[in-house]
């Protein structure tokens, strides 16, 4: 080399070197390194990590070798006096030849074989290569567990006050949940098992993070029953007191419909009736039941339970009412009918129709039909409906 070559080369190593101290402190400093270093690590984490530490070390030492050689260099070019033929010689060996000798112990275990030479020389290029293949790898698995633990972290920590949030309102209610410890136990076992390999979470859609999101829904379904718990503590004696208010009133329209069943079987011929509803007596046990759950303080249980029982409440209560308007509206249909009749009858006087002997004899037995008792719905319905077609073919022949 000439001394121009040195200097150019020199300058060129220089920008080499600083550029590598930059990149490998800012690889110390990522905060997938801050993560895996000093953590206790296991499965694909723990393996790629293993590898990763190896390639650091790895990298280290070839950066103080290259740095040793160039400073060396750099000392031999140093001083601004006209360089030598044996100076730029030597210069040429550091700069271009083999000049950074790789000893056996600084190749680590998993990469050595038996069967190799004492040392290994190389070049300022050579180690510049095996350098950037160590990085990549490096640089691969720091950035890999970042992005994985950015997609954890967050689910993670949502869990976790989901469940601080739950137990606050466990401690206002008093005791324990069973339910919420054991949710407590997964999410624990779950962080715990995420911290130490966050590589196997990442890509695509994991189950665990399905489990995570399932163990969510479950948090937050758990919260909804331990505060309705404790508004079941704050105001039980006014529900329960409105709850039997509700199951008289059910009694009341359950009554109600028995006695409409009873008028219809006398007043309407074969009625298609609905099965009676007796719920009020079951549902008034129920109500009993629940005073045990209270002087024990039981209030997840007996939340659910006075939750449903105003649910069944409402819907025995539903269903009398349902019960009776289909029975009334027999009555109500029989009515319509009479009422059709006469209609129809005050339109046949109108248009001098009164006197016609067929007409009265129509009228007559739709009249006997619906007036006699029990009604035949089906025949006074067919009565009237013929009572009507003769009045319109007789006005219609006028």
């Amino acid at each position: 080399m000439s001394a121009e070559d040195v200097r150019d080369a020199l300058r060129r190593r220089r920008g080499e070197r600083d550029r590598l101290s930059a990149d490998l402190l800012d690889l110390e400093r990522h905060p997938g390194h801050q993560l895996l270093k000093g953590a206790a690590l296991g499965g694909e984490t723990g393996r790629r990590w293993d590898e990763a530490q190896a390639g650091i070390a790895t990298l280290w030492w070839l950066f103080d070798a290259y740095s040793r050689v160039l400073a060396r260099a750099e000392e031999i070019a140093d001083g601004g006096r006209r360089l030598g033929g044996s100076e730029l010689e030597t210069l040429t060996d550091l700069l271009r030849g083999p000049s950074v000798e790789m000893k056996v112990e600084d190749v680590p275990v998993e990469r050595r074989s038996l069967v190799r030479p004492t040392a290994e020389w190389l070049t300022l290029d050579q180690v510049m290569a095996r350098m950037d293949t160590a990085y990549q790898g490096s640089a691969q698995t720091v950035a890999a567990a970042d992005a994985a633990w950015s997609v954890l972290a967050p689910r993670l920590n949502e869990a976790e006050a989901a469940l601080r949030a739950a137990g606050d309102v466990l401690a206002r209610l008093g005791g324990t949940d069973d339910e919420l410890d054991r949710i407590g136990a997964d999410l624990l076992r779950l962080r715990d098992e995420a911290r130490a390999d966050p590589l196997a979470y990442a890509g695509g859609d994991p189950c665990e993070l399905v489990a995570l999101d399932a163990m969510l829904a479950e948090l937050a379904e758990r919260r909804r029953v331990l505060e309705q718990a404790l508004r079941i503590k704050d105001d039980y004696q006014r529900r329960s007191d409105e709850v039997a208010m509700r199951i008289s009133g059910v009694a009341e329209a359950e009554a109600e419909t028995r006695a409409a069943c009873e008028n219809a079987l006398v007043k309407i011929a074969t009625p298609v009736l609905p099965a009676l509803p007796g719920q009020a007596a079951t549902l008034a046990d129920r109500l009993a039941a629940l005073t045990p759950l209270y002087g024990r303080a039981d209030w997840t249980e007996l939340a659910e339970r006075l939750a449903d029982l105003e649910r069944a409440t409402a819907a025995a209560l539903d269903q009398a009412r349902a019960a009776t308007a289909h029975v009334t509206g027999l009555l109500d249909r029989r009515d319509e009918l009479r009422g059709r009749l006469e209609a129809f009858r005050a339109k046949a006087v109108r248009l001098g129709m009164g006197e016609d002997s067929a007409l009265a004899y129509l009228y007559r037995q739709a009249r006997e039909l619906l007036w006699t008792a029990p009604c035949d719905l089906r025949q006074s319905t067919v009565a009237v409906a013929a009572y009507q077609r003769a009045i319109k073919r007789m006005g219609e022949a006028g």
